[in-house]
């Protein structure tokens, strides 16, 4: 849009959003530039009520960036310099190695921040404080993108923006972004960042050889524990445990539950302070070795990865596997897998009749083998959830 046809678009806007400050407009296609010539074929007086200063969205760049670089004191000995990432001859193995250092020193800081606080929101806030600055810093280049000095620090900027991302990318609760982060992702994409072209891979950036994620071998936890940067080892581990336990959760949701609220517990621990860095790296190992070890169960037992599954599901209450003991729960497994299995269908989840039928023929072993009455309920709902999990497989 360009002349009348971008004024008449901005009034329309300013009509339906009363509340929407002065005909703002973000610049995030170089819409400026466009504003600024239609702003010529309007009077004085109409000029005055429409757009925004430039002098004011260039102070309030410059003010937002200064709080973000000061949170790397990157002049001070006790800083940490991410400035040689920034020289057009770096390498982008010095750049990746730079970012690597920049991770752990946000973490680092944001754990001590958080760590002087004692409200849990206020440590929450000081563990999102480097995002929201930096989401702070972008919204302010997108208004002043057009001037001289947003050139001048853009690739700075784009530096800043990089970091956040591989925050974002290993903080829980990822999945789907919010408007905000939408809108770093487009000033990213239009902005020349400095790391623009470079996918960041927190485990390349943490200076550890890919792993095969299957094994999670005593070499490569070896490797993990002797890292230097303890704060990105544990961003690292934490990202490769979250990748296997999704993976697991479509095999085995009772057990991708038990990994879940254990890993999401030493987490909440480290984040309360109660666990130190050294100590939450230990649990997160121990955790790794037991999802490792938890794979060989059906050599040892004898049973498939079914099987297991809804042994699982049976004995993840403690009163029923004291009741029945492991023996009585493989045979009640095995029946369950070849009873369920022989009556699934593509659609069973979705008619409640093809349901009710499947909870009384669960119920009716358990009845056989004389399950405990009053737990029955609840195993009878974590066998359909294990059998919604592997329909898929089976319904091939």
């Amino acid at each position: 849009m360009r002349g009348h046809g971008l004024m008449q678009a901005i009034a329309r806007v300013n009509r339906v959003f009363r509340d929407k400050p002065a005909g703002l407009v973000v610049d995030y296609i170089g819409l400026v530039q466009n504003l600024k010539s239609a702003l010529g074929q309007y009077s004085g007086e109409d000029r005055g009520q429409t757009g925004i200063d430039e002098a004011v969205a260039v102070g309030v760049l410059m003010e937002k960036h200064e709080v973000v670089r000061a949170m790397f004191h990157p002049e001070l000995a006790r800083g940490f310099d991410y400035r040689p990432a920034l020289d057009t001859g770096a390498t982008p193995q010095a750049r990746l190695s730079i970012m690597a250092g920049a991770l752990d020193w946000v973490l680092t800081m944001q754990q001590d921040a958080a760590a002087q606080e004692t409200s849990a929101e206020a440590k929450k806030l000081a563990h999102r404080r480097y995002a929201d600055a930096v989401v702070a810093l972008s919204k302010a280049f997108a208004l002043a993108s057009a001037s001289d000095e947003a050139l001048t620090i853009r690739d700075e900027v784009g530096f800043f923006q990089a970091i956040r991302a591989a925050l974002l990318k290993s903080a829980p609760g990822e999945g789907k972004k919010t408007a905000a982060e939408r809108e770093l992702a487009i000033q990213q994409i239009v902005s020349r960042a400095v790391v623009s072209t470079e996918i960041v891979d927190i485990m390349q950036a943490a200076g550890l050889d890919r792993p095969d994620i299957s094994v999670l071998s005593d070499e490569f936890l070896a490797e993990v524990r002797e890292m230097p940067m303890k704060n990105l080892a544990i961003e690292a581990l934490k990202k490769l445990i979250n990748g296997e336990v999704r993976a697991q959760s479509e095999r085995n949701v009772t057990q991708a539950k038990a990994f879940t609220e254990r890993l999401e517990a030493a987490i909440a621990r480290y984040h309360a302070n109660a666990l130190t860095t050294a100590q939450v790296l230990e649990e997160l190992i121990a955790l790794a070795r037991a999802i490792r070890e938890a794979r060989s169960r059906g050599e040892e037992t004898g049973l498939s990865d079914e099987e297991i599954a809804f042994y699982d599901a049976l004995a993840d209450n403690e009163s029923a596997r004291t009741a029945m003991g492991e023996p009585a729960l493989r045979v009640i497994a095995h029946e369950l897998v070849a009873s369920v299995r022989g009556n699934i269908s593509v659609d069973w989840t979705h008619r409640a009749s093809a349901r009710a039928r499947m909870r009384v023929l669960v119920k009716r072993i358990l009845r056989k083998y004389g399950y405990p009455p009053d737990l029955q309920d609840a195993a009878v709902q974590n066998v359909l959830q294990q059998a919604e999990a592997l329909t898929a497989a089976w319904a091939i």
